[in-house]
């Protein structure tokens, strides 16, 4: 098994059943039940609906386990079967190649639980969290230090290990530590310096350390109406500077210090540039957005497309913020 990376019944992996099941559009998928549980392993899932661009095939296999116990549950199958396993949180800064993915695709969406603890201002949640939630739910708290992530279209698990950030903080600078899943199904926890964190990346990435809770760190003790006032003003700054009235992935590529990547592609004429369904957006140059009908390599192509006329125009070659993942043609 290898691993890419994105209060219940207990899943187990014994004595597994399972059927077949007809589909709305009448193609059959096979589902796997691990017994006495709620868990599901099902064939065949499309993924379109769980990636904000709202593309990609299906995966081989799917599951989106609910606690700590069946995402375990999920590994120990996914090992015997010896299954690649992909993790999928959000799916907000992820491409999925037109053709899906191989092996088991474990979404962490419904790892919920969340602890604010007053006495220490720490902060303490599951991987499936939603960002934006946990910031205005702090700043109803009057709890200060999440306000940036307002408009991080993502969850807890995905902001960790990309070290999402915005207005100039990110993830690692209030983390104080991550609970991990390691390809042996024990938990380890690591710190800031262990994740060998920089500018939206983290040792995680790549690797077969699979995020399932972290701690941060926050302000509490403070004005709850200010801090609302605060993170409306950054979701407001969001809104007004970058596209959301189509799907996308937020930000596709780095900024290449000193440049900003949107100054880049914007001063390389590309704004509104169009391949298929998918378009350089007139708002911001370092969006992409899925104008209806596109497909994952219409995204895919244009990305490439971007990087070689950036590259021609000032030999900078930008750096995909977004993941790409799946089997993808030369454009």
């Amino acid at each position: 098994m290898t691993t890419s990376q994105a209060a219940g019944n207990v899943c187990t992996v014994s004595a597994l059943t399972t059927r077949k099941q007809e589909t709305a559009n009448s193609v059959d998928s096979e589902v796997i039940y691990l017994p006495g549980t709620d868990c599901a392993i099902k064939s065949q899932a499309s993924l379109s609906a769980f990636t904000s661009y709202r593309v990609g095939g299906a995966a081989e296999w799917y599951v989106a386990p609910r606690n700590l116990e069946a995402l375990q549950a999920s590994i120990k199958y996914a090992k015997e079967q010896n299954l690649v396993v992909t993790i999928l949180g959000a799916g907000s800064n992820l491409l999925v190649s037109d053709g899906g993915l191989p092996g088991l695709v474990i979404a962490t969406r419904h790892l919920r639980s969340k602890y604010f603890d007053p006495a220490t201002g720490r902060l303490t949640v599951s991987a499936g969290e939603s960002i934006p939630s946990l910031a205005w739910e702090a700043a109803d708290l009057g709890w200060q230090g999440l306000e940036w992530a307002v408009g991080i279209p993502g969850t807890v698990g995905g902001a960790v290990v990309m070290n999402a950030g915005a207005h100039n903080s990110c993830t690692a600078d209030m983390l104080v530590s991550a609970q991990v899943l390691l390809p042996d199904g024990t938990l380890e926890t690591l710190t800031p310096d262990q994740l060998g964190y920089q500018y939206r990346t983290s040792l995680l990435q790549g690797g077969d350390r699979i995020i399932t809770q972290a701690t941060f760190q926050l302000q509490p003790g403070f004005d709850p109406a200010q801090v609302v006032a605060t993170t409306k003003q950054h979701k407001k700054h969001r809104l007004s500077t970058q596209p959301y009235n189509f799907p996308s992935c937020g930000s596709v590529f780095r900024n290449p210090k000193p440049y900003s990547a949107g100054w880049l592609i914007e001063q390389t004429g590309l704004k509104g540039y169009q391949i298929g369904g998918a378009q350089v957006a007139q708002l911001h140059a370092n969006f992409i957005v899925n104008r209806g009908g596109a497909k994952a390599s219409d995204i895919f192509c244009l990305i490439r497309h971007i990087q070689h006329q950036v590259q021609e125009h000032w030999s900078i070659w930008l750096e995909p913020e977004v993941k790409m993942i799946g089997e993808f043609q030369v454009c």
